[in-house]
């Protein structure tokens, strides 16, 4: 392992552990607390604790490597002033470090970056510049007024300074809980891991290290799985703050030195823990923030599944807590399902008086959390219907089996993305051209899901862009205050037409995908 880390890195393993331990940091950071969680220790059987660096002026741990960084900087390197290109906690932790040394700091981000971000680094102190509607293209625009202004430009994670500032979150911890069993760290680009890592494991080596990513940004999954970083297609940016293509050269070497594992989360699964932590702290973790407790939660559950006994010490670390407001409304609707304390269930019922009242005394005293229905005439409806659970899985497996037992047809839909972004929305009518098939006529209705930056007048270009060639059957939107909105679409399209069209969807350049086959869009809107 340490073979690796010498083709990455000049450091060794014991300059990192050096470094970390002299960085001066703490004339503007703090050290921040490690919180019981009493409620969910008792729930999973562990004594589970959260390293709070939500308690940062600004509010995140990235103050810490921002300002190492800056500290390390000569004269030179400073006059013109330093660069960045962020749209979240690395601009804020910069524009502050950057004020308390009296260096000037721009901060590029784009377009589609919430006010209130934009606001706080202008608060602290940094220039903002406005560029793109996508971080490549910020970051694209940060090189060049870089070289072309003689700033110095400083990277979120891949730098060795960062790192060295990340890891002084592992001095703390080992502090404040000498005997850890498991520590579970969040990983974007790999800076805090890397740094808390090469720290935790030299002075404490039985201390299991885990990385948590998002399973729709999972790039150092995938760099360990290729033996090299290597870039994602596509990342998902619920968790924007750790909504990143490729893992850092200079993180990946000390990652594979020094990281016993990596654990990848549901969106849902996120949204739980956020619960959780605002339950046990009051306080309201941005999606990145909770992602090490969600993997923490899924390694209990394991535990629970495999019978073993618990018992163990184990940290998460609270990494950020600057959560956009409007975001909590899709956060409350997806906690649940988190915890497996919901199911969203298709089933089919007789279309007659009574029907309704014998299907909820089939599934017992649990209680209904969503209903939707359309009457359409037929000799039986399809339902759409959410139902409340303990919180496991094979609660849900037991209210399945009883359903098929009581001779109704479901499917399961608690994993489906579709239904549960768009087609509960939806359900009430099915389109002209469904009428058309019953009458063994064509339907042509193709079915996309698109992805696309939040900006002013956003949605506008595309209607312009998509509804100006053909002709929408189907339409669903909602706003959730995130970076990118999601769109769900239908279009009337012959066979003559989809070459087009589909050229057309890759000259735009939305992320898109066809979902015409899906089972949820087939039971309620085909």
């Amino acid at each position: 392992m340490t073979e690796t880390l010498k083709q990455t890195s000049p450091h060794t393993p014991l300059d990192y552990l050096r470094r970390i331990l002299l960085a001066p940091i703490y004339d503007l950071a703090v050290e921040t607390e490690l919180t019981t969680l009493n409620k969910l220790s008792s729930r999973l059987n562990n004594q589970i604790y959260l390293k709070r660096e939500d308690q940062q002026a600004v509010h995140s741990f990235k103050l810490r490597g921002a300002y190492n960084k800056l500290n390390s900087l000569t004269e030179a390197q400073c006059i013109h002033g330093v660069i960045a290109a962020s749209a979240g906690n690395h601009a804020q932790g910069l524009a502050l470090a950057a004020n308390k040394l009296g260096i000037k700091a721009t901060i590029v981000m784009p377009k589609t970056t919430p006010d209130i971000k934009v606001d706080n680094v202008r608060r602290f102190g940094g220039e903002v510049r406005l560029v793109g509607n996508s971080f490549n293209e910020a970051q694209a625009a940060a090189v060049e007024y870089a070289k072309a202004e003689s700033k110095t430009l400083i990277h979120p994670f891949d730098d060795v300074e960062v790192i060295i500032g990340q890891g002084t979150v592992a001095k703390e911890l080992l502090q404040q809980l000498p005997h850890a069993d498991v520590v579970f760290i969040p990983v974007g680009g790999g800076g805090l891991l890397a740094g808390m890592a090469v720290y935790l494991k030299q002075l404490s080596p039985k201390t299991r290290i885990i990385g948590v990513e998002a399973e729709d940004s999972a790039c150092l999954k995938a760099a360990l799985a290729a033996g090299k970083p290597v870039d994602l297609e596509q990342v998902g940016l619920f968790a924007d703050g750790v909504a990143v293509k490729r893992i850092g050269e200079h993180t990946f070497g000390l990652i594979q030195a020094f990281c016993d594992e990596v654990i990848t989360v549901s969106t849902d699964e996120i949204c739980a823990s956020i619960k959780d932590i605002f339950e046990e702290t009051r306080v309201i973790a941005e999606p990145a923030g909770a992602l090490s407790l969600a993997g923490l939660q899924k390694y209990c559950q394991q535990q629970i599944s495999d019978n073993k006994p618990g018992g163990e010490s184990l940290a998460a670390i609270l990494s950020g807590a600057n959560m956009n407001f409007h975001t909590l409304r899709y956060v409350s609707e997806r906690c649940e399902l988190g915890e497996k304390k919901e199911a969203i269930l298709a089933v089919t019922i007789p279309e007659e008086k009574g029907s309704f009242k014998r299907f909820c005394q089939t599934i017992g005293n649990r209680a209904i959390t969503e209903f939707n229905y359309r009457y359409t005439g037929k000799p039986s409806a399809e339902i759409f219907v959410g139902v409340r659970l303990g919180g496991s899985v094979q609660e849900r497996q037991e209210l399945l089996q009883g359903l098929v037992k009581a001779n109704y047809q479901v499917r399961d839909f608690t994993d489906n993305e579709l239904a549960k972004l768009h087609i509960r929305y939806m359900i009430g009518g099915k389109s002209a051209n469904s009428a058309a098939k019953n009458n063994n006529e064509q339907n042509d209705e193709r079915l996309f899901s698109f992805e696309f930056p939040e900006h002013p007048g956003a949605l506008e270009k595309f209607l312009a862009a998509m509804g100006e060639h053909w002709n929408i059957t189907l339409f669903h939107y909602r706003n959730h205050g995130a970076a990118f909105g999601q769109v769900l679409a239908g279009f009337d399209l012959d066979k003559n037409q989809q070459a087009e069209f589909f050229q057309h969807l890759d000259a735009l350049g939305y992320q898109w995908q066809e979902e015409t086959d899906n089972l949820a869009y087939q039971t309620f809107l085909n």
